[in-house]
């Protein structure tokens, strides 16, 4: 396509969901093994092509830096030997999971003489818009193509070059097994005006995935006219039971908080139950601050109190106000709130948090039941750091997203988030009396 004709926005829109829709009914006659081939066949072309992807990602890289670019988002941006290694075990992964497409489930006889059930079908065509991440671009198109949906993908302007190289490499692996080239189109244009005309393609669109910031979320729930799958923002918790094994508190904490700062499912408040918080909650503070010395602790009235005598905690410390115990901050900042038990943390929890994923420390068996149940998010988990909310941690290869909304898809969105459910009857020439 000439770059006259990319130009004209609305026009090269329309092409490439018509592309989109005509590749979407062939991937869903493709079997497993065409599916599988396509994407070992991209393993190879990344691997060969992996000093190209590298160079593109570095002129993003100093773009980015040229353009001041957040230190979160220069974070999410890079692609590093570990990262790719990430990404070409990511597709070995998906190739390796079960094929979702043609499952049929609750077959039933109905005292008519029918008999039915549910097949598992793709969803069709997929857009997505993401910033950012340009492994992202890999993991969306695998896993669209292993659950038989076509997919178009709008990166942000800032992993432009990052994410051309990867859609060759795409490309290629498309044509050495014979499936659609349309069958995964990475936009070709950085015009803002494209996503104003994908989330609004309903002839050719089936779902739109956006991963970004709450900005971008926000305009493509408000704007959109195909539906949406999608979280705002990743606002975690941990809650500090009384009942908390402290080694455990102490380990978690610092891992949730620490580990990426630039990620939906980093920490971004503690609470700690008042009955331990005096001997406990010190040592925590501690923990995060020697991992960090740029952490930035906003806190409540009683968690300044037992932080404040510790002269090298005081300068991390700062007044928390109401905002902070709504956001995410994606940054080496903590809200720190003292609560007086389980009750009070759940509240909070349920008021203030983003249903993204939330963690309770305890050995009460009852206690972290009842916050399994009572806590309204994604992923809730007992003794275990929030920073697992991920496709590749819950085994499901890669995700194409988080979800916090509870219809079609919650929490990570792997091959089953991307499929449906069509009913199918067995006849004998029954008919309907």
């Amino acid at each position: 396509m000439t770059t006259e004709q990319i130009n004209d926005i609305p026009t090269y829109m329309q092409q490439v969901g018509k592309q989109a829709k005509e590749a979407s009914r062939l991937l869903a006659a493709a079997n497993t093994g065409t599916k599988n081939a396509a994407l070992l066949a991209i393993h190879d072309a990344l691997v060969s092509e992996k000093e190209a992807i590298l160079a593109a990602n570095k002129i993003d890289m100093d773009k980015g830096t040229k353009n001041d670019l957040e230190a979160a988002l220069l974070d999410r941006l890079e692609l590093n030997d570990a990262r790719f290694e990430g990404m070409l075990q990511g597709l070995k992964d998906v190739a390796a999971l079960p094929d979702p497409i043609g499952e049929v489930t609750d077959m039933t006889y109905r005292p008519s003489g029918i008999q039915l059930g549910k097949m598992r079908v793709p969803l069709g065509v997929v857009g997505m818009i993401y910033e950012s991440r340009p492994n992202v671009t890999l993991e969306a198109a695998s896993l669209a193509l292993k659950s038989g949906n076509a997919i178009i993908l709008r990166g942000g302007s800032e992993a432009f070059e990052s994410n051309q190289a990867i859609a060759r490499c795409i490309l290629k692996g498309l044509q050495c097994a014979g499936l659609p080239e349309y069958a995964v189109q990475v936009l070709q244009t950085t015009d803002r005006a494209a996503v104003g005309e994908l989330i609004t393609m309903t002839d050719y669109v089936d779902v739109i995935v956006p991963r970004g910031g709450k900005g971008l979320i926000e305009r493509i729930s408000r704007d959109a006219r195909v539906p949406v799958i999608k979280h705002l923002d990743g606002n975690c918790h941990t809650y500090i039971d009384a009942d908390a094994d402290p080694e455990i508190a102490i380990k978690v904490s610092v891992n949730a908080k620490t580990h990426r700062y630039g990620t939906c499912n980093t920490m971004e408040t503690l609470l700690i139950d008042q009955a331990v918080a005096e001997t406990l909650l010190p040592k925590i503070a501690a923990a995060i601050v020697d991992a960090d010395d740029a952490m930035q602790l906003r806190v409540d009235s009683k968690s300044k109190s037992l932080l404040s005598t510790d002269a090298a905690l005081k300068s991390h410390l700062s007044d928390a106000t109401e905002s902070d115990w709504d956001t995410e901050y994606l940054a080496p900042i903590l809200a720190i709130k003292v609560v007086d038990g389980i009750d009070e943390a759940i509240s909070h929890i349920n008021t203030h948090g983003s249903h993204h994923t939330d963690v309770i420390i305890t050995d009460n068996y009852s206690k972290s039941q009842r916050f399994l149940r009572e806590v309204d998010s994604s992923s809730v988990m007992i003794n275990a750091s929030s920073r697992f909310a991920d496709g590749f941690e819950y085994g499901l290869g890669a995700e194409i997203g988080i979800s916090t909304d509870k219809i079609h898809a919650r929490g990570p969105v792997g091959l089953n988030g991307l499929t449906s459910q069509k009913w199918i009857v067995y006849g004998h020439g029954e008919v309907r009396g």
